[in-house]
Order: structure tokens, then C-alpha cells, then sequence
């Protein structure tokens, strides 16, 4: 038996979120420059061009979730925690979580896990560990006082959601 949904299946993403440190500017209060608040995207001959707004992900996805990453233990493999919050009513399914771990600007390995269906207002978990040998040769460039060590990591997180 098949059973049908009213509406429509919409896919959704949320991008990239990255734990950096602040720059300098951002830290001490002064003013920071902006990014043009708009830009113009070229038509067909002789239309007048056409302005669009930027933003920082996807015009058209609404943003159902927030969430916030966590690290576990982070040497020569890194555990990578996501809290994942369904901010929206509507229940969230098929919920999917990439992530990118770079070192020092380099990237160092990437991981994933299905975190499955959320349900209105409420809190799921997803984690991964990255294990590579870039990663590994990294820490042990670190413990030789080689480089520095500074973490960073973009994610995204993929759902889909009936209307």
C-alpha cells in the first residue's frame, strides 16, 4: 500500500557553517568591511541587467535547523559531533550530515553520517570521525613543533521535508 503525502517533497540545505577564530577586527570592535549587499548578473543583449541580493546559503531553502559542532578527541583521527536542532513544525526526514575537517587551511579529511528523521521541535545527534593519513601526518608534523595546529570544519547538512 502506498501511502500519500498532502504537498509536495522539498529538498533542503543548509551550507556551510565553519568554527574559525574571529578575525582581529571582528575581536577588538572595529568596523569590518561589508560585502557588497547586492550584485548585478548579466541578461540577454540588450536587456537592462538585473540586480539580485546575496546571502550566505540558498535563496529559495527555508532554514528549518540550526546546529552547532562539537569536537571530540582531535590527534591523528577527530571525532566530529553535530547537535542538530528542527526549528520549523514540520517534521524533517532523511537528515544527512557531511563534513570537512581542514588543518591549518589544508584539508585534511572529510566524513558523513545519515542522522535520520526529526521530529518538530526537536534535537538529534550525528557524528563522524575522520581517520587519514594526511591528518595523521599533521599531528605528528605538530608533536615535531613543525606547524601549528588549528582546527576548522565546514558542514552541511541535508533534509527533506513534506509542505
Amino acid at each position: 500500500m502506498v501511502r500519500k503525502f498532502a504537498g509536495a517533497l522539498l529538498l533542503a540545505t543548509a551550507l556551510t557553517v565553519t568554527l574559525a577564530p574571529l578575525p582581529a577586527s571582528a575581536a577588538t570592535g572595529a568596523p569590518a568591511t561589508a560585502p557588497p549587499a547586492a550584485m548585478t548578473v548579466a541578461g540577454p543583449a540588450g536587456a537592462a541587467p538585473a540586480v539580485m541580493a546575496v546571502t550566505g546559503s540558498a535563496e529559495s531553502a527555508p532554514k528549518l535547523i540550526a546546529y552547532k559542532i562539537y569536537f571530540g578527541r582531535c590527534k591523528d583521527t577527530c571525532r566530529i559531533k553535530v547537535r542538530v536542532t528542527n526549528k520549523s513544525r514540520k517534521t524533517l526526514y532523511s537528515v544527512n550530515l557531511n563534513a570537512r575537517l581542514k588543518i591549518n587551511g589544508r584539508k585534511a579529511g572529510s566524513c558523513y553520517d545519515y542522522i535520520g528523521k526529526i521530529r518538530p521541535k526537536r534535537v538529534r545527534w550525528g557524528g563522524c570521525t575522520v581517520r587519514t593519513r594526511t591528518l595523521s601526518t599533521l599531528w605528528n608534523r605538530w608533536l615535531d613543533g613543525e606547524i601549528r595546529y588549528d582546527k576548522d570544519v565546514n558542514t552541511v547538512v541535508h533534509y527533506e521535508y513534506y509542505r
